[in-house]
């Protein structure tokens, strides 16, 4: 058994203080305070001193980070992410395709299916972890695609989404969908009986689509403002039905960049705490130094840190550390309330059992941060990330 100790713990559905947490076999054991009791004997003791344990990230929208992308061929690409997203606190993160051709898609979730299959799972040592995939189009629409290739755009027809969870052996925990595209409704359906979260995003509907999509089974929304019909006040559209309805929780880009922070505040404060959820979408820029990288089928430029293409925003490079430093500036949250966006929050969106808490029987993937919020270590599973 190992015991860990800090000035504080954030479950994050409690804050301990004088906080212990021991863990066995890459499971916490027991959390506790020591006023309230001792902490039980372990084989090894480490004491985080000031620092703060939180719960792993978990980034449910990432395209890649330290020069790589997910849809990349080579083998060395999510492991060089996986390295770069613990240096950050992300634990467990669910790569996501960006829109391309049909057969490039098919090979990337082939590829993202055995990344999943052999490095997913409840307990994964060392490591950040692909647990899922997100389907980031090609089902999304033509008014709102952003840089998403537009030769490339689909319909959401089920015939498609079959070959897709096919190549992806039944991995697809998410997926973005327009809902005002013919066929939306039905493919929301299907998709929902299956268990994925269909997250409505680069979307120009208007609000009656909103409602009749989180009928059929839409339970989040796609970053938030960002490829998004704007908010008018005698046509609410999207972002009305979203911000409004508490079936629906959001995640939003927040750099300060993609969201202006008074629009941060805004979203944070109508999801509130339970359904605000923080999402980096970074790109193979992440981590990098300015200049040209890939994201998908298309080159996209970064300049200052900003993600351009063609003029037009292209991901970010935000990291997930970062953003939760960001939430709780911008919407005047604790930072423990900060770190629920993007732990407890995530894994609730879409259902990965056992992430996000830190409680007895959960893996014991955490971080430590320090009182300004910076990443000090990260561990999966019990084993300590070496950056």
């Amino acid at each position: 058994m190992q015991v860990f100790t800090a000035r504080r713990l954030v479950t994050p559905a409690d804050v301990v203080d004088n906080a212990w947490m021991a863990v066995e076999e890459g499971r916490i054991v027991e959390v506790g305070s020591h006023d309230d009791r001792q902490a039980p004997a372990g084989r090894a003791h480490t004491d985080f001193g000031q620092g703060m344990i939180v719960p792993g990230y978990i980034d449910l929208h990432i395209h890649g980070s330290a020069g790589c992308d997910v849809m990349d061929e080579k083998a060395e690409a999510l492991p060089a992410i996986e390295r770069m997203l613990v240096r950050h606190g992300v634990t467990s993160y669910l790569p996501t395709t960006v829109t391309a051709p049909l057969e490039r898609i098919l090979r990337a979730l082939e590829r993202l299916a055995d990344a999943v299959e052999k490095h997913g799972g409840d307990i994964c040592q060392g490591r950040a972890a692909p647990l899922g995939i997100h389907l980031e189009g090609p089902f999304i629409s033509h008014a709102r695609r952003g840089v998403h290739p537009e030769a490339d755009l689909l319909p959401p027809k089920t015939k498609t989404f079959e070959r897709f969870w096919q190549a992806a052996r039944g991995h697809i925990r998410m997926m973005t969908i327009a809902p005002e595209l013919d066929g939306s409704t039905e493919l929301i359906h299907l998709a929902a009986a299956r268990g994925v979260c269909l997250s409505l995003g680069h979307s120009d509907a208007p609000l009656a689509d909103t409602e009749r999509a989180i009928a059929a089974g839409a339970s989040h929304a796609t970053h938030i403002f960002n490829a998004m019909r704007p908010l008018e006040h005698r046509d609410p559209g999207i972002l009305g039905g979203v911000l409004t309805d508490s079936r629906v929780s959001a995640d939003l880009i927040a750099d300060g960049v993609h969201v202006d922070p008074t629009i941060v505040k805004l979203a944070a404060k109508a999801k509130g705490a339970d359904l605000t959820v923080l999402i980096t979408d970074a790109t193979a820029a992440a981590g990098m130094p300015d200049g040209r990288y890939r994201l998908g089928s298309i080159a996209v430029d970064v300049h200052d840190g900003k993600c351009t293409y063609e003029g037009k925003l292209a991901g970010s490079t935000l990291t997930m550390d970062r953003a939760v430093r960001n939430l709780s500036s911008f919407a005047g949250w604790t930072l423990e309330q900060a770190v629920a966006a993007a732990t407890r929050n995530p894994a609730r969106t879409v259902r990965l059992s056992g992430k996000g808490a830190l409680s007895p029987g959960t893996a014991a993937d955490f971080a430590v941060i320090s009182e300004g919020g910076q990443v000090l270590q990260t561990f999966a599973g019990g084993v300590e990330c070496r950056f």
